[in-house]
């Protein structure tokens, strides 16, 4: 019998009936109308909040990997609870959705944690039922997009320092290199500001995030004109993909939570991107 983390969220944050959840988010897929995208998509970013929210735009991320068949994919994600670790993993064997459940790959997180002790100083937390949704509410888009059996690598960030990011950055890649695998970075952008505010907020994050510049998108928020709560999380990735050979980043969606209410007075941003390496990187 495996030990499965049991979902905290699915029935709530998004459907839990698996057939329905199968149609919404092949929809989300579907409509999903990409830029021609040059070169490999090796990582893509992605909102978290309930799939009716940011769901529209996480369908533009996900649709740039879709047909993808990697063995393992490393999902990043904020940690929003109050736990004392600054980097955190599940102590389980599997997550578990509606639609079936994902093998952790406990080897590439064995690794990673060792790796991590060298680069920053300490490694992974395991923690179980850790009640975070910003990782699993990726999952299910992953089980839909992608076409072959994969495991999972599980990372939630607590720290939001630039020397954790890149370290952990660092040691991703150095797990990954060699073998077949894409990342997600899991992330929302401002939380409770107007349409207007929230549009030019997200707008300088954003503008960072294409630059492929992650030491940008911290001054960013430190000079308070952009805010991301998966900062730590998607310069980590941004890092990550700079030392596997991806050279570019191409925003592929932003829209907000009034796009969805029609309650433009305090919004939510989501953005959609692909780390993309091109063929002149080899």
């Amino acid at each position: 019998m495996t030990d499965v983390r049991p979902s905290p969220i699915a029935g709530k944050w998004y459907e839990g009936d698996p057939k329905m959840l199968a149609r919404i988010v092949d929809e989300y897929l579907d409509e999903a109308q990409l830029p021609d995208l040059e070169g490999d998509v090796i990582a893509v970013i992605a909102p978290h909040a309930g799939h009716i929210y940011s769901g529209p735009v996480a369908g533009y991320a996900f649709a740039a990997l879709r047909g993808r068949t990697p063995d393992l994919v490393a999902v990043i994600a904020p940690m929003h609870h109050p736990y004392f670790e600054p980097l955190i993993t599940t102590a389980h064997e599997a997550y578990s959705t509606p639609l079936g459940k994902i093998l952790v790959d406990k080897d590439a997180l064995r690794e990673l944690d060792v790796v991590l002790k060298s680069e920053v100083g300490f490694g992974l937390a395991p923690v179980e039922r850790d009640p975070e949704h910003s990782l699993e509410i990726e999952l299910p888009f992953l089980q839909r997009a992608l076409a072959s059996k994969w495991k999972l690598l599980p990372v939630m960030v607590r720290a939001r320092e630039p020397r954790v990011s890149q370290g952990l950055g660092k040691a991703l890649a150095h797990v990954l290199r060699d073998r077949n695998f894409v990342m997600v970075a899991s992330t929302d952008l401002s939380h409770f500001y107007n349409q207007q505010t929230a549009l030019t907020y997200d707008r300088a994050m954003l503008n960072e995030i294409e630059s492929f510049n992650p030491d940008a998108a911290f001054d960013v928020e430190r000079a308070g004109k952009g805010f991301a709560c998966g900062l730590g999380a998607f310069t980590a990735v941004m890092w990550a993909a700079r030392e596997l050979g991806a050279d570019k980043v191409k925003v592929l969606r932003h829209a907000t939570s009034g796009n969805v209410t029609g309650d433009y007075s305090s919004v939510v941003g989501y953005g959609a991107a692909a780390i993309l390496k091109t063929a002149s990187s080899d």
